[in-house]
This record gives structure tokens, C-alpha cells and sequence, in this order.
């Protein structure tokens, strides 16, 4: 794969020469004397860096495994991995021995250089110096470059050189390197660098036990407090001025001109293939016809493949809802956890499926390489709209949540561009909204997964184009400006990680079941509580049935039997409207009456403003009341709800507007918290929550008014 530069505009990428950019201008303080570690040898550290695209965190998973946490350093929003590993070292005691030696890894965001004037560049200068508030200076660095494309990366070696860190240079993707035609001398680039070379694989584990050598070796001499384990250097090329751009790249050509050899080795041939998938995966017509394709085969196989383990997880909750009510005596700790624990939990825990898979595939496209194209394709469409080029990550980071995509706006240099992007970013459908989603067009698409997956994809895209023409018409009133281009580069084409893939699912997951198991548990008990009190005494007209069934039960059992179950559905409906639940409905409910909602939708609705996820568990706990509810699933329950006149709460016509309305509102407290703190005013986290609000209930209420006018039920 030739990783070249796209050339399509407004967006523009980094030159394959190292260190070409023009985006920003190297510090020429990017090069001071290097800080002497100054901890005890049982915490060394070591920092693991690299150029984008590099399969950095790849490397990182293979070395730390499920032992590594995602962590924000303090002062600033950039992501970064802690990990331990341990390594087997030289026995200080008995130099013919190995002992074991933990140490801390610390895998610090992708940037190009040290000396840009970007907060990933920031945060790496204020490790490596020791100047943040994470721990000491790291003891040395480890660099993951990609093999296929050697000269761009050798650009941050240089830096660390002149910083006089110990590196260890770890050529990534030795394998697709070896197919284009390349030929590394490992031990002439060892002796160029001054440092110790690593071919790896990190995707196949290839090379990871000498690279794991490699840093005990390093590890083992700063232990001895010995200078690094450079190679021979009698033929070290001389360091350029890491200050002086053109001086660093022709440095770095220089240096793979003597050590790489092959058709490839200074980016001279060309894949054909590779053209004709960059032409069209970039094209500003096929590339969004691909992307659209894309995006609905992936909601399809979201809707499609989750439907049995979603029916396994109802069965299970049902089957312990069924299990503690006939082993707890009727009373209020029946009802708490039956109705109010079980039910709620149920009708948030059963999206899980849902969750893990969207993860999963978004995980495996990225590393396929395809998203960059994507984020390139549509580049062009955000500029239009007054969106930076930059703007894309963050708002593809809202997907999962809009807090780490708002918080991730900071690497937007410009202050009008960060400020329109965090006021669009919660419009992009994250995953709380998921379980609404799949609740409401389960009702409306049931037996089509096809129209299902359109109506995913449809969701999706309604808050992009809500984002996109919120930015149109923000930046030509209130933020008046002109967006920057994005600088991005294509990385190469692989085959996906499934152990990556594997590790964000599992992460996802477990913070999704961690809120189902705090927030969403301790919602639910309020919610019973208010649903299941004051206690009333049954109406009249259920009365009136149970006395009549007494008087036919002789005579007509079958008809008694039908008596009492049309009494118990009056009672629970009466005892849900005086509740303390039903009466809060009743006084908010006048301002969603226009949206087709009754007071049972009303209250899911309220309470989703402080997480939209608890919508699903508030209908599941006020629709519980029925005496045979642990005979049906969860969905079926809340599908099958009444409202006080006996009709459906959910119609067409209603999951249509409430799907709408969960598309555009600003439903989430955190992020209006997260968006105070990055604008530094509450003006503006006001404005993004009442001008959501207010759009979602207009398009709503078009929603549900147009169709009760062509007839939809």
C-alpha cells in the first residue's frame, strides 16, 4: 500500500516526506537537554509513541493485555493507555539468572512531532519532560513506526535522539512492508539511528518476543544505571536540527536511501489496486454512496444478529423475575425487586447485543483503514456547512458519546470551530440513544430487518444533517468564520484486529453494564417508589366486574376468569394514574400532548433528560402493573401497554415521533456539564440544550401530526 497523500480538496493530508506539513511550524525549544529520571528502579517507565496509524495501541494490547486502563491525563483532553507489563531482566544477584521486573507503559496519542503546536504534541513534551502530573520522567521511549512508510516516522526518532532518550525503534507491519517489495537492514538502520531496531507484526505477534528482549535489555541498564544499549554508532548519521523542517526530512530520506531497498523504498511505485480503492473510496460522489452502503449494512447487521441473544437476555430476566416472585411473600420487597429492579434493569441490559456489535464493527473498520478515507469523503460535505476538517473525529467520537467527542474538540486550533463543534457534536447519535432506537423500530419495522437497518441508518443520518445544518447556520450568525481544512493522512490498508476489535467491545460493555448497574438500578428504585405509591383503593368499575364475577363463576368460569383480568388491567392503570408518578405525568403532560404522548410517555420522556438510556427501564417499571407480566418479554410488555382510555401508549404514529424526538434533544446532564467546562460559560450549554429541546419537539410534533393526517394510526 502506498500511504500517499490524498490530493482532493478543501481537505489536504501530510506529504509522504518526513516531517512535511504545513499546518503547523516546529518549536524551535523541541529539542532541550533531556530530564533525569528520578524514581526508585521498581517503577520504571517507559513510553510508547509513534505516528498515527501506526498500530501503536496494537502493540500496546499485545505487551499490557486487559491489564491496561484508558486514562485522561489531568490538564488536558487527549486520550492516553497506562499498562503494566513485566519483563525478565539479568538477576542483579546471579548474572547467569532472570528476574522478573514490572514496569509501567505508557501509551501516549498518536501525533507526527514533538515540536508541533497541537495538545497531542503538548501532552507527549510534557511527559517526556516530566512537567504533567502523571509521574516521573519516563526511564526511555519506545517508537512504533510503520515499516512500509520508514521516512515520515523517523522524523519523532530524531526528536527523541536529541533529546538523549534511550529508544527502541519498532518497525510495525514488517509484514505488509516484506509484500510491497521493501528490504529493511534492521542492523544499518540500527547503526544510522544509534539505537536498537525491532521488526514487528504486532497483529500476528510477530517479533514480540525480541522486542520484549530488546526492553528488558534497555530495562536492565537503566536498572545498573548504565548508558543506553545503543548499537555500533562509528557510522551514526549526524543528527539534523530537529527545529529545521526541511533539515529533518532530508535527514530521514537520507537514512532509508542507505538502509531500504526495493521498488518501494522511497515511495516510488504504486499500487494499482490500491489507486482504484482510493480512487473510489474518495471520489466526492462514489465515496459517499460507499460510505452510505457501508453505514446500512452495518445498522442491518446491528438490528439482525442481535435479535437472539437479545431473546436470551429476556428469557434469563424473566425467568428471575418469575423465579423471586413465587420465593419472595407478596409486599413491598416483592414488588421492588420484581417490578422495579428486575423490570428496569431488563429493559436497559437487553441492548447490550446491540451495543457490543456496533462497537465490535466500527472497531474493525477503523483498523481496515476505511474510516480515514470516510473522514475524507466527508470533509468536503462539513466544510460547506462551516465545520472544520478537524471537526470529523470528534463528532465520530459522539457516536459512542458526545462527552469524549466534545471533550476531544480541543484539538481544534481554532476557537470558533471548537465552539461550533461542541454545540453540534451531542446531535450525532450515541450509544444511550441505541436502546431507544432498537425499542422504536422494533415497533415499527418488526418483521423487516431490512427497513429496520434503513431506519437505523436514517436515525444517524438525521442527526448529521441536524448537526451539519445547526453549524450552517451558527457560523454565519453567532460564530461568524471560516472553517479550516483537515490535514489527514491515509493509512494503509490491513486486515482488521480482532483482538483490538475484541478489547473496545469488552470495554464498552462493561461500562455500559457498570451504568446499568449504579445509575439505571438506582433510577428504577426512585421510579418504582414513585410509580407504586400513594397506594388507592381499587375504582368502581373494577369492583363492579369482581363482584359480577363472583355472581357467573358457577355458571361460566371461562367469563369470571376474564372478568377478573379485565378488573386487575382497570386497577393497575387506575393505581398508575394516582401515582405520584401518574400526577407528575398529568402536570407536564399538556406540553407533549401535541406529540401524541400520554402521561406514561410523558414521564419516560422527563426522566430521560438526565440519561435518554433510561426511557426503556421508566416504561418498563410504569408498565409492570399487570398481573401476568413475568408471561411476557420486556418489549412485548411495553409494546402492549395501555393508556387510561384503553388504547395503545405506543402507535405508529407516536414511536415515529419519539424516535424523532430522541434523534434531536439534548437528553444527557453530563454533557451539558462537560460543555460548560470546555466553553467555560454556562450561556453556552444553555443554548445547546434549549435550542435542541426546541427542535426536537417541532420536528416532532411535524412528525406525528403529518402522519395522523395521511391516516398512520
Amino acid at each position: 500500500m502506498n500511504n500517499k497523500a490524498a490530493t482532493t480538496t478543501p481537505a489536504t493530508t501530510l506529504n509522504n516526506k518526513a516531517g512535511r506539513s504545513d499546518s503547523a511550524a516546529v518549536s524551535a525549544s523541541s529539542a532541550p537537554g533531556r530530564p533525569q529520571p528520578h524514581h526508585p528502579a521498581t517503577n520504571l517507565r517507559l513510553a510508547l509513541l509513534g505516528n498515527p496509524n501506526t498500530g501503536k495501541t496494537t502493540l500496546f494490547n499485545r505487551l499490557c493485555g486487559l491489564r491496561a486502563k484508558t486514562a485522561n491525563f489531568p490538564g488536558s483532553t487527549v486520550d492516553a493507555r497506562v499498562g503494566r507489563c513485566t519483563l525478565h531482566v539479568a538477576s542483579q544477584h546471579d548474572p547467569t539468572a532472570t528476574e522478573p521486573q514490572p514496569i509501567e507503559l505508557i501509551d501516549l496519542p498518536g501525533l507526527y512531532r514533538l515540536g508541533l503546536n497541537l495538545p497531542e504534541s503538548k501532552l507527549c513534551r510534557d511527559v517526556l519532560d516530566g512537567t504533567d502530573t502523571t509521574g516521573p520522567v519516563p526511564d526511555a521511549a519506545i517508537v512504533v513506526a510503520d515499516a512500509s512508510n520508514l521516512a515520515r516516522n523517523l522524523c519523532l526518532v530524531a526528536e527523541l535522539l536529541a533529546r538523549g532518550f534511550p529508544v527502541i525503534l519498532a518497525l510495525n507491519m514488517i509484514d505488509i512492508a516484506r509484500r510491497r517489495g521493501l528490504s529493511i537492514d534492521t542492523d544499518a538502520l540500527g547503526r544510522k539511528l544509534g539505537c536498537r531496531v525491532v521488526p514487528v507484526a504486532a497483529r500476528q505477534g510477530i517479533g514480540l518476543d525480541e522486542l520484549r528482549a530488546a526492553m528488558a535489555r534497555m530495562v536492565d541498564r537503566c536498572i545498573r544505571n548504565m548508558p543506553a544499549d545503543h548499537v555500533t554508532v562509528s557510522d551514526a548519521a549526524v543528527l539534523p536540527d530537529v527545529s529545521d523542517t526541511s533539515a529533518i526530512a532530508e535527514w530521514a530520506d537520507e537514512i532509508v536511501r542507505t538502509s531500504v531497498g526495493g521498488p518501494a523504498a522511497v515511495g516510488e511505485a504504486s499500487d494499482s489496486i490500491i489507486d482504484r480503492l482510493d480512487a473510489a473510496f474518495t471520489h466526492p460522489i462514489v465515496g459517499v454512496l460507499v460510505f452510505a452502503a457501508v453505514m446500512t449494512g452495518l445498522f442491518w447487521t446491528i438490528f439482525s444478529l442481535a435479535q437472539l441473544p437479545m431473546s436470551l437476555i429476556e428469557i434469563s430476566f424473566e425467568y428471575l423475575g418469575g423465579f423471586l416472585g413465587t420465593v419472595l411473600p407478596p409486599g413491598m420487597v416483592h414488588d421492588l425487586l420484581v417490578d422495579g429492579v428486575i423490570g428496569g434493569v431488563a429493559g436497559t441490559v437487553v441492548f447490550l447485543p446491540q451495543i457490543c456489535l456496533l462497537f465490535f464493527l466500527i472497531s474493525l473498520l477503523e483498523d481496515t483503514g476505511y474510516l480515514a478515507r470516510a473522514a475524507f469523503v466527508m470533509d468536503r460535505l462539513m466544510c460547506r456547512f462551516g465545520l472544520p476538517g478537524q471537526a470529523f473525529v470528534p463528532m465520530l467520537s459522539s457516536h459512542a458519546c458526545a462527552i469524549p467527542g466534545i471533550m476531544s474538540a480541543k484539538l481544534i486550533p481554532d476557537p470558533q470551530d471548537r465552539l461550533a463543534t461542541i454545540l453540534v457534536s451531542p446531535f450525532m447519535s450515541c450509544s444511550a440513544r441505541l436502546p431507544v432506537y432498537v425499542l422504536l423500530i422494533g415497533l415499527l419495522f418488526r418483521d423487516n430487518a431490512a427497513l429496520g437497518g434503513l431506519a437505523f441508518f436514517g436515525c444517524y443520518g438525521l442527526g448529521a444533517l441536524a448537526a451539519f445544518g445547526t453549524a450552517f447556520v451558527a457560523r454565519r450568525s453567532i460564530l461568524r468564520g471560516k472553517s479550516r481544512p483537515m490535514v489527514l493522512e491515509l493509512p494503509t490498508y490491513k486486515w482488521p484486529s480482532l483482538l483490538s476489535a475484541l478489547l473496545t467491545t469488552w470495554d464498552q460493555g462493561i461500562d455500559f453494564l457498570k451504568k446499568a448497574g449504579t445509575i439505571i438500578v438506582a433510577l428504577c428504585i426512585v421510579l418504582w417508589w414513585l410509580s407504586a405509591y400513594p397506594k388507592v383503593d381499587p375504582p368502581q368499575p373494577a369492583l363492579d366486574m369482581l363482584a359480577q364475577a363472583q355472581l357467573v363463576e358457577s355458571a361460566d368460569a371461562a367469563e369470571a376468569e376474564q372478568l377478573r383480568t379485565e378488573a386487575a388491567a382497570i386497577t393497575a392503570r387506575h393505581e398508575q394514574a394516582s401515582s405520584f408518578a401518574g400526577r407528575m405525568g398529568r402536570v407536564v403532560q399538556p406540553v407533549f400532548e401535541p406529540l401524541g404522548y400520554d402521561w406514561q410517555l410523558t414521564v419516560g420522556v422527563v426522566a430521560s433528560f438526565a440519561a435518554r438510556e433510561v426511557f426503556v427501564s421508566t416504561m418498563a417499571v410504569l408498565t409492570s402493573g399487570s398481573d401476568d407480566v413475568e408471561d411476557e418479554g420486556i418489549l412485548n410488555q411495553i409494546y402492549q401497554a395501555q393508556r387510561d382510555d384503553g388504547s395503545p401508549v405506543i402507535t405508529k404514529s407516536t414511536a415515529a415521533s419519539l424516535l424523532v424526538f430522541y434523534v434531536l434533544a439534548m437528553q444527557c446532564l453530563p454533557t451539558l456539564a462537560v460543555t460548560r467546562r470546555e466553553t467555560g460559560s454556562w450561556k453556552w450549554a444553555a443554548l445547546q440544550f434549549g435550542y435542541m429541546s426546541s427542535l426536537a419537539w417541532v420536528a416532532s410534533l411535524v412528525t406525528y401530526q403529518g402522519l395522523r393526517w395521511m391516516g398512520v394510526p
